[in-house]
């Protein structure tokens, strides 16, 4: 039987801005694009506040790059972690990179590396400057992603509902402005098209808004018109009618 070739995915981690609740789901996320054969976590190790990332490391076969703080104006661990991405970029054969960070000093690496024709997944907190979220093929809200027992320790999907969603004017533009450049003349686009015109023009992931499929974030927006094909189990949509 022909094999099916996986992306490999090189993950680069700023651990100063990004928390160690949040990797696996990171990973998870990750694991649906491809397989995340680079994992590197930089920062200070010899620093207390990272030291809750030490298990973390070992379960998810991380490997830790050490960098000193050299000076207290310089940010030394974002300019290793560049310097390791484009080394990559150029040396190794990838087919994805992914940054967890919610640090903006990493959009020129960001679409540096987009240049090449190659994806760039991003993850961080909701204070993520707007300026890094757009520079990435997609990018997700790690609070989406904490996952745990202890809920002082876990931030659960915030899902929004149908309302909320009409009520946001980037995303209520995005499915219409996507839905036009892929409808037919009776004004139905096939849902799988729709996803891909998003995913070539924003960073936009329905796990934002608290859905793990963007079939399902349609569904509840109330937008739309919705066709489920019987035979080819397609989705399609069109603007509601009524």
């Amino acid at each position: 039987m022909p094999s099916t070739k996986e992306d490999r995915i090189a993950l680069f981690i700023d651990c100063d801005n990004i928390s160690y609740r949040s990797i696996g789901g990171i990973i998870n996320e990750l694991s649906k694009y491809g397989v995340v054969n680079i994992r590197q976590a930089y920062g200070n190790w010899t620093k207390e506040n990272l030291k809750n990332w030490e298990e973390k490391l070992l379960e998810f076969a991380i490997k830790p790059i050490q960098q000193f703080d050299y000076s207290k104006n310089k940010n030394a661990t974002d300019i290793l972690m560049t310097i390791d991405a484009i080394d990559m970029l150029h040396t190794k054969n990838i087919d994805a990179f992914a940054f967890a960070t919610s640090d903006s000093d990493f959009t020129p690496v960001v679409m540096r590396v987009q240049t090449e024709g190659i994806k760039v997944y991003g993850f961080g907190e909701k204070k993520t400057p707007k300026p890094f979220i757009v520079a990435c093929s997609q990018f997700i809200f790690t609070e989406n992603l904490i996952s745990g027992t202890n809920t002082s320790q876990s931030s659960p999907i915030q899902r929004k509902n149908g309302d909320e969603m009409r009520q946001d004017k980037w995303l209520v533009n995005l499915l219409f402005t996507a839905l036009e450049h892929t409808m037919d003349e009776y004004g139905w686009a096939n849902l799988a098209e729709i996803g891909t015109y998003i995913s070539n023009s924003s960073s936009f992931s329905p796990i934002n808004y608290g859905y793990k499929k963007l079939s399902s974030l349609i569904h509840e927006i109330g937008l739309f018109d919705v066709h489920l094909d019987d035979v080819s189990k397609q989705m399609s949509i069109r603007k509601k009618t009524s």
